[in-house]
């Protein structure tokens, strides 16, 4: 069955809405993609009006920025350490925007989003 991201069949008090029509392909979603660590595998991905989307399914690498010296250095991704959006995503090294990742350089915190972008750039704490 496909994933709708249209509107409730059902109202906050739990009456019905009248349904009015059926679904359209505009409203369809698709599943998170979790970005793990391991080799790295990119998908491109079709959005409405024919663009693209890059999403990460497995990454080892990051573009890690230092705040003292001003650059960006590609490190190896060691572990998930931490993630406040959801901690049972912790345990299965799933990286998202906003977890803090260690790498070779130390911890740091990723600031883009890999499901969507198709790059994992961070910044160290």
């Amino acid at each position: 069955m496909a994933i709708s991201q249209g509107r409730s069949k059902r109202k906050v008090s739990g009456s019905r809405y009248i349904g009015f029509r059926k679904k359209r392909l505009y409203e369809s979603g698709r599943l998170p993609t979790y970005t793990k660590i391991g080799k790295r595998i990119l998908v491109f991905l079709r959005t409405k009006g024919g663009g693209t989307k890059l999403a990460l399914l497995n990454v080892n690498e990051a573009n890690v920025f230092d705040s003292k010296t001003k650059k960006y250095t590609k490190s190896k991704i060691i572990t998930v350490v931490e993630n406040k959006a959801n901690p049972n995503l912790v345990r299965r090294n799933v990286i998202t925007k906003g977890c803090i990742i260690k790498t070779e350089l130390g911890n740091a915190k990723v600031t883009s989003r890999p499901g969507q972008e198709g790059t994992i750039n961070a910044v160290l704490v």
